[in-house]
């Protein structure tokens, strides 16, 4: 199983680009570099509004109601307003400490861009009551002159706050003109609930953006990762011996180009195959003759060998036989591969199949169970499941007879019938496993008579099963033991 598909790879890789998007986004508005944007913007206007509100509030009370009217303010916005003279120190608002930090980032009177209240007497002043010129931003009294710099918003880390702040002049009934004041306005957060930096318009836009993306990248990606998964099925069923399968060349890319040399391999493989299975095949038959004519003179020279030259006879005959078995071997190799079209599946009652099997094999003293349902059935030609079950049987009583007894089992599991032949012998080992159904392949290299036969009978029941469209597969058994499982299609009832 494939432990990370490319599908979520590309995904993956999506999204982390979205993240270092994200990321790079973050470190261009970070609010230590771009909290006077923000002030400038949108939010400094609805900071100024509010501001103007609270201010004209407290103009039009007296300063002993102060602390109560931003006491409103601070619950109405989820927000804490303060209200402070031109040297920091608090008017009105919460008993506080205000930050080092927030005092030395704060303009004073005196300092660069900080303007004194023009005196009652200069030319263009207006008196102290006057209704002075008109200022659209709010009362008189808001006019940023003699305000002491301008709105802006400051971080403070210690404690970690956010303070809007907003200069004014407040007239004050001890004084012929109106002092600067400040109106601070805090917040643990830069959204401060929309107050200072609304985040609603940007958690939509991104959804949005995230949506798109999807929405942009999910064809792109499932066309891929379609093409991978057709290609990638096709190269499994080649490397199981299927070779007439193909994979649509319709894309004109990489993967398309990976698709037509994956048919062009597979129509190579099935004729070189389908040639070698044929040359086997035409071979065996063209030695049946002259194997026929040296047994019919082997019986001439037996009828007329005297005692000293039998012995020679009999051995010639052991080794015409053993050359017999090899070509009958052949030929029904050759046959089983080369079924072809002329093959025609019908429902087969696979305990009848097994026990014509096992009578054929003549399995002697060897103990055989069979536990297969009566009434279970599957898709297959019988002559070919037959003859694979018999090789599967004949396989088990040669090498693990004598281990204990053989069995014979099939269960249905969803659309597949599962056909087992187990036995208590000393199994295979692993590396040889996906190997034993090759022709010719043998455990014993030196390839001795005696320890088996010529390497075909595992090849037999593979392209016997293949041609019957199930599949055939080996696993060790613990703690003793060889499993060799045939499945086929199961039919979709029982039949009678």
């Amino acid at each position: 199983m494939t432990r990370f598909p490319l599908y979520a790879k590309i995904l993956g890789w999506f999204f982390l680009n979205l993240l270092a998007l994200a990321a790079g986004f973050w470190l261009l508005v970070r609010p230590e570099v771009r909290l006077n944007t923000l002030v400038a913007g949108a939010a400094g206007d609805r900071m100024q509004r509010v501001a103007s509100l609270a201010l004209t509030q407290l103009h039009d009370q007296p300063e002993s109601a102060w602390n109560e009217a931003l006491a409103r303010f601070s619950e109405a916005y989820g927000v804490t307003f303060f209200l402070a003279d031109d040297g920091g120190h608090r008017l009105a608002g919460p008993p506080n400490e205000f930050p080092a930090d927030l005092l030395r980032q704060l303009p004073h009177r005196g300092s660069p861009g900080a303007e004194r209240p023009p005196p009652p007497d200069r030319p263009g002043a207006s008196p102290p009551g006057s209704p002075g010129p008109r200022d659209d931003r709010g009362p008189p009294w808001l006019r940023p002159a003699g305000a002491p710099g301008p709105r802006h918003l400051v971080h403070t880390r210690n404690p970690d706050y956010y303070w809007f702040v907003v200069p004014a002049q407040m007239p004050r009934a001890d004084l012929p003109h109106p002092v600067p004041v400040r109106l601070l306005v805090r917040s643990s957060t830069l959204a401060a609930g929309g107050l200072f930096y609304d985040t609603a318009p940007w958690l939509w836009a991104g959804a949005g953006v995230l949506t798109f993306s999807v929405l942009w990248w999910l064809p792109f990606v499932g066309r891929i990762t379609r093409t991978l998964r057709q290609t990638t099925d096709a190269t499994q069923a080649i490397a199981d011996g299927r070779f007439d399968v193909r994979v649509p060349e319709l894309r004109h890319d990489e993967l398309g180009t990976l698709n037509r040399s994956v048919n062009r391999m597979a129509s190579r493989l099935d004729d070189l195959v389908t040639g070698q299975r044929r040359f086997l095949g035409d071979i065996a038959h063209e030695l049946c003759a002259p194997l026929s004519r040296i047994q019919l003179a082997l019986g001439i020279l037996d009828q007329r060998a005297d005692d000293r030259g039998r012995p020679y006879v009999e051995d010639l005959r052991e080794e015409i036989q053993h050359m017999s078995a090899l070509v009958n071997e052949l030929l029904t190799f050759s046959k089983a591969a080369l079924g072809g079209p002329a093959i025609q599946r019908v429902a087969v009652r696979l305990r009848e199949v097994a026990e014509c099997a096992i009578l054929r094999e003549k399995a002697g003293p060897v103990a055989i169970t069979v536990d297969i349902d009566p009434d279970l059935t599957a898709w297959a030609e019988p002559e070919l499941l037959t003859r694979a079950l018999a090789n599967l049987v004949r396989n088990a009583v040669r090498h693990a007879g004598e281990a204990g007894p053989l069995t014979v089992s099939a269960r249905r599991e969803a659309d597949t019938v599962r056909l087992s032949v187990a036995d208590s012998g000393p199994g295979v080992p692993e590396e040889s496993l996906a190997r034993i159904f090759d022709p010719f392949y043998r455990l014993d290299e030196s390839r001795a008579r005696e320890t088996g036969g010529v390497g075909l009978g595992l090849a037999i029941v593979k392209t016997c099963v293949a041609a019957c469209q199930g599949t055939v597969t080996a696993r060790n058994l613990t703690p003793r033991g060889l499993e060799v499982t045939i499945r086929l299609p199961a039919v979709a009832a029982p039949t009678t």
